[in-house]
C-alpha cells in the first residue's frame, strides 16, 4: 500500500535506540522557536493514553500528538480502522510500546508511514529481552513478553527519556525545550515512586498481593516488591472457562487473598463470582490504560492514572495513602494531545 497525503521516503525504525540516562538540563518549555515544518510542528501519532501522556510531556506544544486506541479499549486486542492510514502517513514519528502489544497498528504503520518517518517501539527500546516477563497472562509459549512497563514510575521515565532523545534529534531547534520537559517529567515520577514507597508501607502485615483480572503490574511488582499472586483472564483474552474459575477460587481460598481486583477496562462477572464464593471483596475500579477525569484535566495524566490505581490498591488492601493523595499530578506543560474516547 502506498503513503496517503505525501510522498515516500526512506523510512527509520529506531527499535534499537537506547534511552540516554538523565544529563544536566537548562531551558524550559517555549524557550526556542517552533520547528522550521510549520507553526504546527512535529505530526506525533501514538497508541495507547498512558503513552500518548508521556509523549505530550516530553513534545509539550512543539508537536501535533494524535493517539490512536480509544481510551477504555482492550489494547491487546485493538484493530485500527482503516481512517488511522491516513492518520499514521502524515506522520513524522510514531511511538507505541512494543513488547508485541499493538500488532495491528504496528503492521498498519509499517504499510503507510513515509519512509522518513520514524516508528519507535519505547518497550522494545528500553527493556532487555532478558528482563521480559512472561506470566498468567503472557506464557513464555506465546512468544509475547508482558508489555506493561509503563505501571512502573522507573520504566515511564526510561520511556520518556527515549521521546526526548526522539524529538531532540528530529527538532533539534526544540532539544533544550524537550530536555527541561523531560526533566520536569522525571521529578513528577520521581515524586510519585517516593509516596509510594512511604504509603505501601500502611498495608497490614505487608501483604502486598495483588490478584488481578488483567496482568499489568508484572514489573511494578519488582520494583516495589509487590506479590502478583495471579491474574484471572486467560492468554487469548477470553472469559475463564468454569474449570479455570474452580481452580481459581481454589487458589483464592489457599492465599487467603482478601482483594481481588477487577478493571475498568475488563469487566468480569467472573470475577463477582469468584469473590461471592470465596468472601473476597471485588475491587472493580482499577483503570489499567483509562486515564481518569476528562481530557485537559489534571487527572487525565500518566501520573494521575498511577496514583488513581496505586491509592485504590493499597487502600484496597487495607492501607492509606496520604503521601500519594497529596502528589501533584498536574503536566507541568498543557497537554494539548487528542485522546480518543
Amino acid at each position: 500500500m502506498t503513503a496517503i497525503g505525501r510522498p515516500r521516503r526512506r523510512r527509520v525504525t529506531l527499535v534499537g535506540l537506547l534511552a540516554a540516562a538523565g544529563i544536566g538540563l537548562s531551558g524550559c518549555a517555549g524557550d526556542t522557536p517552533a520547528p522550521a515544518a510549520g507553526a504546527e510542528g512535529l505530526r506525533i501519532v501514538t497508541t495507547v493514553a498512558p503513552i500518548t501522556s508521556i509523549v505530550s510531556a516530553v513534545a509539550g506544544d512543539r508537536g501535533v500528538i494524535e493517539g490512536l486506541v480509544p481510551e477504555g479499549t482492550n489494547s491487546h486486542t485493538f484493530d485500527p480502522p482503516p481512517s488511522s492510514a491516513k492518520v499514521l502517513s502524515e506522520a513524522d514519528v510514531v511511538f507505541v510500546n512494543g513488547l508485541r502489544l499493538e500488532e495491528p497498528t504496528v503492521a498498519l504503520a509499517n504499510e503507510n508511514m513515509a519512509e522518513d518517518a520514524r516508528l519507535v517501539e519505547l518497550g522494545t527500546t528500553v527493556l532487555p529481552e532478558s528482563r521480559y516477563v512472561y506470566d498468567f497472562s503472557f506464557p513464555r509459549e506465546e512468544g509475547k513478553p508482558n508489555p506493561h512497563l509503563w505501571t512502573d514510575p522507573t520504566w515511564a521515565v526510561k520511556y520518556a527519556g527515549v521521546v526526548r532523545d526522539t524529538l531532540a534529534e528530529l527538532d533539534p531547534a526544540g532539544a533544550e525545550t524537550y530536555r527541561a520537559n523531560y526533566a520536569s517529567f522525571e521529578a513528577g515520577a520521581n515524586r510519585l515512586s517516593d509516596a509510594l514507597r512511604v504509603d505501601q508501607q500502611s498495608v497490614p502485615d505487608g501483604k502486598r498481593e495483588l490478584l488481578t483480572y488483567h496482568d499489568a503490574y508484572a514489573y511494578f511488582a519488582q520494583t516495589y516488591g509487590w506479590n502478583v499472586v495471579g491474574a484471572i483472564q486467560p492468554e487469548n483474552f477470553s472469559e475463564p472457562t468454569p474449570q479455570e474459575v474452580a481452580r481459581l477460587i481454589d487458589q483464592v481460598r489457599a492465599e487467603q487473598v482478601p482483594v481481588i481486583f477487577g478493571s475498568e477496562v475488563f469487566p468480569s462477572a467472573v470475577l463477582e463470582e469468584i469473590g461471592r464464593a470465596t468472601g473476597a471483596r471485588y475491587e472493580d475500579t482499577l483503570r489499567d490504560d483509562d486515564l481518569p477525569g476528562e481530557p485537559g484535566t489534571p487527572e487525565h495524566s500518566w501520573a494521575g492514572l498511577m496514583r488513581y490505581n496505586y491509592v485504590t490498591m493499597i487502600k484496597g488492601l487495607g492501607g492509606r495513602a496520604p503521601q500519594l493523595e497529596a502528589v501533584d499530578v498536574a503536566p507541568a506543560v498543557p497537554d494539548t494531545a487528542t485522546y480518543p474516547q
